[in-house]
């Protein structure tokens, strides 16, 4: 049983994560997407690119074969491929969807057996993480891209600067709940 919360609150965690991403690039202009501070700097277009690359390796077939797929391209995820914000949205949403597919086929019968990644062992739990951790990473900084460029049209993804105590007022006026993220709360970007 503690494997399937493991799993399901896991789900929420990176539901989160996908919402700020897409939070983020709503708020940026087209052109901006592909902006790079220089050659050897990412866009927001190369990050998702990157993301999308490394989610269809990763979790296709996560528990029948390696998470490195001979397949993968990784050195072109970091090529300015994308040209429009449509394509943008496609890699993101086909990436985010075959994570979430490969996290709906671990249960109870198999969250005990190992998974690879580039040929080492891992437990479910930590080839999980180690992805929360490294999408986290790269979704940090598209949402710190996007605040550049979006400058002062920016609409904060969590508690505004200057509204803490507002925040947490607020919150501690509410009854004690578990801590977790529902669609409702992501939606209302309320962290």
């Amino acid at each position: 049983m503690e494997s399937i919360a493991y799993i399901e609150g896991i789900k929420k965690q990176f539901l989160y994560y996908q919402v700020l991403g897409e939070k983020t690039i709503a708020q940026v202009p087209e052109e901006k997407l592909f902006w790079q501070f220089n050659d050897q700097s990412n866009s927001i277009a190369i990050i998702v690119h990157h993301l999308w690359g490394n989610m269809l390796s990763r979790w296709t077939d996560f528990l029948t074969s390696d998470g490195e797929k001979e397949w993968r391209q990784r050195d072109a995820e970091f090529e300015n491929t994308l040209t429009t914000k449509d394509e943008i949205l496609t890699e993101w949403n086909e990436g985010w969807t075959c994570l979430f597919k490969a996290l709906e086929s671990i249960d109870e019968t198999n969250f005990d057996q190992p998974v690879y990644i580039r040929n080492i062992e891992h437990s479910i739990t930590e080839a999980v993480n180690r992805q929360l951790a490294h999408y986290a990473y790269h979704i940090g900084q598209i949402v710190y891209l996007g605040k550049m460029m979006a400058s002062s049209k920016w609409q904060s993804l969590s508690i505004p600067k200057g509204k803490s105590s507002e925040y947490n007022q607020e919150s501690f006026a509410k009854p004690k709940h578990k801590a977790h993220y529902t669609d409702k709360q992501i939606k209302g970007n309320q962290p």
